[in-house]
């Protein structure tokens, strides 16, 4: 019986913020992508994360937000209100995007955590455009990957416990974009690391 080769998994850095916990009572602010690298039967081979980088600011969905939420980001509300993009329009640019970039694999939404970002991604994904490019379930947790790969719980792991040579160089500054590329990078230090003890 022939060996079925399967598609490579091109991996997209995301992260998103927004002025809650939950996606519908709050709104998803902004939305940032990064090509982290691409998995084939041969292995990983990561990508330079600012080659390829999709990156918009979206209208609120509602008039409720936590303050402390939005304070994160920065973002203005009241700015997005008249300047962001409407979420149809802006997930509909991005499902495009992610369709021209990982042409011939398949897609897949990684983050740190993966959770909060994936909630607020699938929601507006299927609430605006009826579809998500990553199916229902397309997404890996940069968290789990290091707590498998370090044999931690989950539950203790945090950046400031990972090997320094694994951590970006990058700055995490909770901007959207900014925070994918650094994202990407540690995806990509990840992926390459074969656990304590082994050179990276």
């Amino acid at each position: 019986m022939a060996v079925r080769r399967s598609r490579p998994s091109l991996y997209i850095s995301v992260d998103i913020e927004a002025d809650g916990p939950i996606p519908g009572p709050y709104s998803m602010l902004s939305l940032g992508a990064a090509v982290a690298g691409v998995q084939d039967a041969d292995g990983f081979t990561a990508g330079d994360p600012e080659a390829r980088t999709f990156y918009r600011e979206l209208r609120p969905v509602s008039d409720d937000f936590v303050p402390e939420a939005l304070a994160v980001s920065g973002l203005d509300r009241e700015r997005l209100r008249t300047e962001g993009l409407d979420p149809a329009l802006a997930l509909g640019q991005f499902t495009r995007w992610v369709r021209e970039v990982s042409e011939g694999a398949q897609p897949v939404m990684c983050g740190y955590p993966a959770s909060y970002d994936w909630t607020f991604l699938y929601w507006y994904l299927i609430r605006f455009t009826g579809e998500s490019p990553f199916g229902h379930s397309g997404c890996l947790d940069m968290k789990t990957l290091y707590a498998v790969k370090a044999g931690v719980p989950l539950r203790a792991v945090a950046k400031r416990s990972m090997p320094a040579e694994l951590l970006p160089r990058r700055r995490h500054t909770h901007h959207a974009l900014d925070d994918a590329v650094e994202q990407a990078e540690l995806f990509a230090h990840l992926m390459a690391w074969q656990g304590p003890g082994s050179p990276r």
